[in-house]
């Protein structure tokens, strides 16, 4: 199993010290989380796009290249690219460049996104927007594979014999399909054999296993080997602890901050006590052999091969987050990575075979 720590870039002031960062000092904070997962061993390090209160993440190109300049093994990924609002041009060259600057480390993420507020900043509406995320990444696959490109699109001019520029550096860049509750990301995911990400993390598992369940009927509908396929499922919560009485202390903060949140912005509550998030949410909230049977229970209703965690220490402190990453990786992940298998393909970037040698 491999092992993702993301950030949405989110800017709330804390529920424990009621601080809000400047912008200027929650980038550098993401900057030493990327820098603290690397350090750890994660596998993957992601960056959201939202663009919309509260939070920062609306240039994460430019975000993911700072990380790049300041790590050296570390993958890394978008969650999610929001194509449904990009021009699949700039996207590629956007992410293209990304890739050279990182040595071949990006991988994607994609989906229409969520949102009422950045879906009406970029003038896109609920009717249309699956089928410009379906033409987006249709038109954004082709780009990165196809050294000319005609196109005949209906949400930008089209497109004849274009030549978009820097060449790919991975070829292809790896694409995930996010899928959060509509079967038309699966579809999506299914019909071009590509893998899936859950975000698995506002309901309990069923609905998002129904979900998996239908990509996998669609991937073999559309004639990909099984073998192949490859899931990747999202966590609502991290705080791992000694005992699971110390988790739920510190992790108390941060849960009812969120639930504050919610109420405010008017979202429905699917879990009104911590205890109940902690039971039948995907937070992984106790202690590490808690944790472990957690994704363990998960893992055999979505089959999946990787996980990502928050990257933030929003209400833990960063002393406190970092013990709990610390006691993730050095006593949850070398039991999954040993009981889970990894996804059926290299954990590396994607290059053309090398040419024999005389």
């Amino acid at each position: 199993m491999r092992f993702l720590a993301v950030t949405l870039i989110a800017n709330r002031p804390d529920p424990v010290t009621g601080v809000l960062a400047s912008p200027q000092e929650r980038f550098r904070e993401v900057l030493r989380s990327a820098q603290l997962a690397e350090e750890l061993g994660f596998d993957g390090f992601g960056v959201g796009e939202r663009h919309e209160w509260p939070f920062l993440s609306s240039a994460p190109t430019v975000v993911l290249s700072h990380i790049a300049a300041l790590t050296r093994r570390i993958r890394l990924f978008t969650a999610v690219t929001i194509l449904s609002l990009l021009d699949p041009v700039r996207a590629y060259e956007d992410y293209a460049t990304v890739d050279h600057l990182s040595g071949g480390r990006l991988e994607m993420i994609i989906g229409k996104g969520n949102g009422t507020a950045q879906r009406e900043l970029f003038h896109v509406t609920p009717e249309d927007q699956w089928d410009r995320n379906a033409e987006s990444y249709e038109v954004f696959r082709r780009l990165w594979r196809e050294p000319k490109v005609t196109a005949d699109t209906r949400f930008r001019p089209p497109l004849k014999d274009a030549e978009v520029w820097p060449r790919p550096y991975q070829q292809p860049v790896r694409v995930w399909h996010g899928s959060a509750t509509s079967r038309r990301s699966v579809d999506l995911a299914a019909r071009w054999g590509d893998p899936l990400f859950s975000a698995n993390v506002t309901h309990p598992a069923e609905p998002y296993a129904e979900l998996i369940r239908y990509y996998r009927e669609r991937w073999e509908h559309h004639g990909h080997d099984p073998a192949r396929i490859a899931v990747g499922a999202g966590s609502a919560g991290l705080c791992v602890a000694r005992t699971s009485q110390e988790a739920l202390a510190a992790y108390r903060p941060v849960f009812e901050s969120n639930l504050a949140h919610q109420k405010q912005a008017g979202l429905p509550v699917v879990f009104e006590t911590l205890e109940d998030f902690v039971e039948r949410s995907s937070a992984l909230v106790g202690s590490p052999q808690q944790v472990v049977d957690k994704v363990h229970r998960y893992h055999e209703q979505f089959g999946h091969t990787v996980l990502h965690v928050t990257a933030d220490s929003f209400g833990l402190g960063p002393a406190r987050h970092r013990q709990s990453l610390e006691l993730f990786q050095g006593e949850v992940a070398p039991v999954l990575r040993r009981e889970i298998p990894d996804p059926p393909f290299a954990w590396a970037p994607v290059l053309p075979p090398a040419e024999p040698t005389a």
